[in-house]
């Protein structure tokens, strides 16, 4: 059985984040993801997630400045204190609401970094963050993005995350396979989901191009969401889409069967 959790930070974004929850409830999601809850304080969190019998499945790491079109900070050598600091954030998040996973973004390769030092970096944070919240239970996911959507980033591929999962080599590290960004860079979505089943932690999904909602590109999701609920997994499937112009109760439709 398929289980699909709403990511607040890209679904019903016409309404303040703290009034998200209250309208995935309401679309009959039970649990949420949000890329970076920190706006918010833990207990605000909380009553939200309580009020409307919700759990928080993911977040993420603190990525420094990445969103704003710098490095980020997982992959960027001298920069291993703050990132260390930022997963020292985003413990008490997991630790006190209950999260699932918690998510590491590579970031970009800095244009006067050499690469294997950068690839080097981001495999020792990637194993710092599995190690420091594997003390409280939860998994660290490690997420390929596309290069056209986030141009040199530094892990866009499955074979990059394959590698890194490898090089870092610790057992609560685990794949965030987001089947839009697999299929901007012309991965086998299908093969790639059962071949790697064992270490994918967490599933996102949105559809190509325009990384809209499912069905409104070109990706086969009904082969998608039945070859998932045919792999022995056992974790949660993130909407991670641009729900478009009618927003987000419209964008819910094409894939409803599914819910």
């Amino acid at each position: 059985m398929l289980r699909f959790t709403a990511n607040l930070s890209l679904l019903f974004t016409e309404l303040p984040l703290i009034r998200r929850f209250a309208a995935a409830r309401a679309a009959g999601f039970s649990a949420v993801e949000i890329q970076f809850p920190y706006e918010l304080g833990i207990g605000e969190i909380q009553r939200e997630l309580d009020t409307h019998e919700l759990e928080l499945v993911l977040i993420n790491v603190p990525a420094g400045d990445l969103m704003q079109g710098g490095c980020g900070l997982a992959g960027v050598p001298g920069r291993e204190q703050e990132f260390r600091r930022a997963v020292m954030q985003a413990l008490p998040y997991a630790s006190q609401l209950g999260v699932r996973c918690v998510n590491v973004l590579a970031g970009r390769q800095h244009e006067d970094a050499d690469l294997l030092q950068c690839l080097h970096t981001l495999t020792a944070n990637a194993r710092y963050a599995a190690e420091a919240l594997h003390s409280i239970d939860v998994t660290t996911t490690l997420e390929a993005i596309n290069t056209t959507d986030m141009p040199g980033f530094l892990i866009s591929n499955i074979a990059q995350m394959q590698e890194i999962l490898e090089a870092a080599d610790h057992p609560t590290l685990k794949m965030q396979f987001d089947c839009y960004h697999m299929a901007m860079m012309g991965e086998d979505i299908l093969g790639g989901l059962s071949e790697n089943i064992a270490d994918i932690g967490h599933i996102q999904f949105a559809d190509t191009p325009g990384r809209g909602a499912p069905g409104t590109g070109a990706m086969d999701y009904e082969a998608i969401f039945a070859s998932i609920a045919a792999l022995p997994y056992r974790g949660w499937c993130g909407a991670e889409y641009r729900p478009g112009p009618d927003g987000t109760e419209a964008s819910l439709a094409g894939w409803q069967h599914w819910r």
